[in-house]
């Protein structure tokens, strides 16, 4: 079959046109979906009233955990079952960052002056138990119900800004925690 020279033209037109139709095409008509973020963004803004005490009683500040991403459970001594998955979950997502573990610490903000049991304790080493020394500390960790039903990411500088939702899904927690931390040139 023997190709006439006007359609050889016509197809090496189109073998060097056909690409910036394309081009042009996929730049102004299709546009990609934006990122969505698991966890609820909040207005970002610094935890005030961060002195209070360990369950040993010894004074601790929050801001010595500031340069570290921290992972905030806030509820009563008395953990019951989504207590308990939430400090597991805090435990194995801070595990699951790999290398990146060391920038981030799990806190439990304990809301009443009851004692936490030590075994639970002991199946999560390196938690941090506070009681914050003033009881309006817990009034910044906004909930459309029950705190206690939500993780909390606050950021290496002490800024609140993340609300998981209630009964969250690890791999949604996981994909948020990921991408803070890689973009994060600090914490």
């Amino acid at each position: 079959m023997l190709l006439s020279s006007r359609t050889k033209f016509l197809l090496l037109i189109g073998i060097f046109v056909l690409p910036v139709i394309a081009a042009y095409l996929a730049y102004f008509g299709w546009r990609p979906a934006g990122h969505t973020n698991y966890g609820a963004l909040l207005t970002v803004t610094p935890l005030a009233h961060t002195a209070g005490s360990t369950l040993d009683g010894r004074r601790f500040d929050l801001q010595a955990l500031r340069g570290k991403w921290l992972l905030v459970h806030v509820g009563p001594a008395a953990c019951d079952a989504d207590c308990a998955r939430q400090l597991y979950l805090m435990r194995q997502l801070r595990i699951a960052q790999g290398k990146e573990q060391s920038r981030i610490e799990r806190v439990w903000v304990l809301t009443d002056a009851a004692a936490v049991d030590p075994a639970l304790l002991g199946e999560h080493p390196g938690l941090h138990v506070w009681r914050p020394k003033d009881a309006i500390f817990v009034e910044q960790f906004p909930a459309p119900r029950a705190r206690s039903a939500h993780i909390y990411v606050v950021d290496p500088l002490g800024n609140l800004m993340l609300r998981f939702p209630e009964q969250a899904a690890p791999k949604g927690i996981m994909k948020d925690l990921k991408l803070l931390l890689k973009a994060s040139q600090i914490g």
